[in-house]
């Protein structure tokens, strides 16, 4: 008898008003916006202009999006074209089915384009947005227990999930919560990485290499106690071999990174610094420019000065000039008077 447990909702879809809201989708939404969100608190403390992660979210999210619902269509096609299944299943996003490989995978092609647009390094806005993506994960699984998928052996732990739906082969019964668990390590993920940042100073892409090896490493176990239907090879599910691949990669790539690219990037939006204020070139032209409009002002107001000074000074001088001269005259007019009278 189970004493506890955490029940699947009835439905799978909220209504917002007369408008029909599936919750994986919602989940999914609300996951990106968290992303952005924290991605761009993190540009801005490095410096950077606030709005350009959201701006490269708009190539990002579109390209994360169909990668990772070709991943999951391409590695488990047979839920969508063998025989009796509807290839038209495959498009319906909404009802389940992102594989996070392909989401990475072609989300950074995206990302590549819109950085290029930008004159921003790749390395430097996967390094911001590391943690967000981890949280969006971590949000968006709770996607699954809507859809009442991706559970793992049966067990009666206080904290199993209920399945009650019976479509697509589910039996009924309570499961380990493997979206739970999930959820939670990808918020461990995200912290880990927001911690080592902090600490170690992260730069050119080993904080997303980082985020990339520590959510391999949860993935591995979790993807091991799965049971729904997968693709196997020499006794491991596929995911469980391409965690291995891609956290392998990710490590060599921190350590060859590390000793190739020491420290963190000064720079990491071009024409910013000092969390969106202009560059230091720039206010000393225009205070350059204030200051040579000031000094002629100064000089042209300087020069009628003196030009008045010099024009009173030459005024005054012709004016002595003239009474001296008078007088002169006036003297020597006495003077020829008396010689003459004396005469």
């Amino acid at each position: 008898m189970e004493l506890a447990y955490i029940p699947s909702p009835s439905s799978g879809v909220l209504y917002l008003g007369p408008v029909p809201l599936r919750g994986y989708a919602f989940c999914i939404i609300i996951g990106v916006f968290v992303a952005v969100w924290l991605g761009n608190k993190r540009w801005v403390a490095r410096g950077g202009r606030a709005g350009t992660v959201a701006d490269i979210a708009v190539w990002a999210v579109p390209f994360g999006l169909i990668g990772g619902r070709l991943y999951h269509v391409i590695t488990d096609y047979q839920l969508y074209f063998s025989e009796g299944r509807d290839w038209v299943d495959a498009f319906k996003i909404w009802e389940g089915g992102l594989g996070i490989w392909g989401a990475i995978a072609f989300g950074a092609v995206g990302a590549w384009i819109g950085c290029r647009r930008r004159g921003i390094a790749l390395p430097v806005y996967a390094d911001a947005i590391a943690p967000g993506i981890a949280l969006a994960q971590a949000i968006g699984r709770w996607g699954n227990w809507f859809n009442q998928e991706l559970y793992g052996r049966s067990t009666d732990l206080p904290w199993a999930v209920e399945i009650t739906s019976s479509a697509d082969g589910r039996v009924p019964g309570t499961y380990h919560p493997t979206f739970l668990y999930e959820s939670l390590w990808c918020v461990g993920v995200a912290l880990l990485v927001i911690w080592a940042d902090h600490r170690f100073k992260l730069g050119h892409g080993r904080a997303f290499a980082l985020y990339v090896a520590a959510y391999c490493a949860g993935r591995f176990w979790i993807e091991y106690m799965r049971v729904d239907e997968a693709h196997e090879i020499l006794g491991l599910r596929l995911n469980n071999w391409t965690s291995i691949l891609v956290f392998l990669l990710a490590v060599l790539y921190i350590v060859l990174s590390a000793r190739k690219r020491p420290g963190r990037e000064e720079e990491i939006e071009p024409g910013v610094s000092d969390g969106g204020a202009a560059s230091p070139g720039e206010g000393d032209a225009a205070d350059a420019g204030e200051s040579s409009e000031g000094g002629s002002e100064g000089s042209s107001e300087g020069s009628e000065g003196a030009d008045g000074s010099e024009g009173s000074e030459v005024s005054g001088g012709s004016e002595d000039s003239k009474d001296s001269k008078d007088s002169k005259d006036s003297k020597d007019s006495k003077d020829g008077a008396g010689s003459a009278k004396q005469g």
